[in-house]
């Protein structure tokens, strides 16, 4: 029997099958699947060279935020022959992981109900990476106005070794500092994050903390190296977030970083940045520019 709530569409020569439109997936805005379609729509041609050949992990949310979330990593039964994948090693098992590489599979994704889209800091090939994550983390007591004086110290360490960073918020409640890399192996990358956590624990013996314990965080910013690692993900840019709000995972400027004075000045939401990107541009355009891409000083 056919689905009422159905509507069939073309997207870029691909047919859609979209379903409950007006599903409220964020009920404490009453935004709803058709608006999350709609901003996926305007923001792909900035968010997918931030996904494009990269194994995608989706989280998904079909009944929204206050419903059942869970994980999907491998392309689902009944995908469209025109998904493009990329097989994966996960410990004992290779899966198929869907890569996103255009409009059409990020809608067919957000349909599904992904609301957060997942990638590892490589592309096609595990054992190098091209892109060095800095995930900043404020522990209790600390927030993103903290986050952001290590980040501007890290962009200072980073410069001295050759390397340029973009900042963007992770949508919750610290930030992600991303460095294009040539293609460099994972475990000097990894090695690389690793040492420049330790250099800024000490350049900030007071704010920082580079080890996991959970009970050393409080009042420190705890810098998670082991984003690095070739079988982790970091949510992407302009991915919109599991939250009781439909917050984003927003590229900044750096005068936003050095500016921030409260934590809510560096929350927004998918709404704004719609705006943000329609009046100011990327602030992340380049860091897809091959040219950008630094290398690991060689002790590093």
């Amino acid at each position: 029997m056919p689905d009422p709530t159905a509507t069939v569409t073309e997207v870029a020569g691909r047919r859609l099958r979209l379903t409950h439109l007006d599903r409220v997936l964020y009920p404490r805005t009453g935004y709803t699947k058709a608006a999350v379609l709609r901003y996926y729509t305007l923001v792909a041609p900035a968010m997918l060279p931030h996904l494009l050949g990269r194994p995608a992990s989706f989280l998904r949310l079909p009944e929204g935020v206050e419903g059942q979330r869970f994980w999907a990593k491998r392309v689902p039964p009944g995908a469209p022959a025109w998904v493009t994948g990329l097989e994966v090693r996960h410990r004992q098992e290779t899966m198929r992981q869907a890569v996103v590489a255009d409009l059409p599979t990020l809608l067919w994704a957000a349909n599904l109900g992904c609301l957060e889209f997942h990638v590892p800091q490589w592309r096609a090939e595990p054992r190098t990476h091209d892109r060095l994550i800095i995930d900043l983390d404020p522990g209790e007591g600390t927030s993103v106005v903290e986050c952001c004086l290590v980040a501007l110290t890290a962009r200072e360490l980073l410069a001295a070794d050759g390397l340029r960073c973009w900042p963007k918020t992770t949508g919750s409640k610290g930030l992600h500092l991303s460095v294009p890399l040539v293609q460099t192996p994972a475990a000097r990358v990894a090695g690389y994050a690793r040492e420049l956590a330790r250099r800024l624990r000490q350049s900030l013996p007071d704010l920082v903390v580079d080890q996991m314990a959970k009970q050393l965080r409080a009042g420190r910013v705890f810098v998670d190296w082991s984003q690095n690692n070739s079988a982790k993900t970091t949510v992407v840019a302009y991915s919109l977030r599991a939250r009781p709000e439909p917050t984003v995972s927003a590229p900044l400027e750096w005068r936003e970083v050095t500016d921030c004075r409260r934590p809510e000045q560096l929350v927004f939401t998918a709404d704004q940045v719609e705006r943000r990107l329609r009046e100011a541009g990327d602030p992340h355009a380049g860091l897809a520019d091959p040219a950008q891409a630094g290398e690991l000083p060689p002790n590093g």
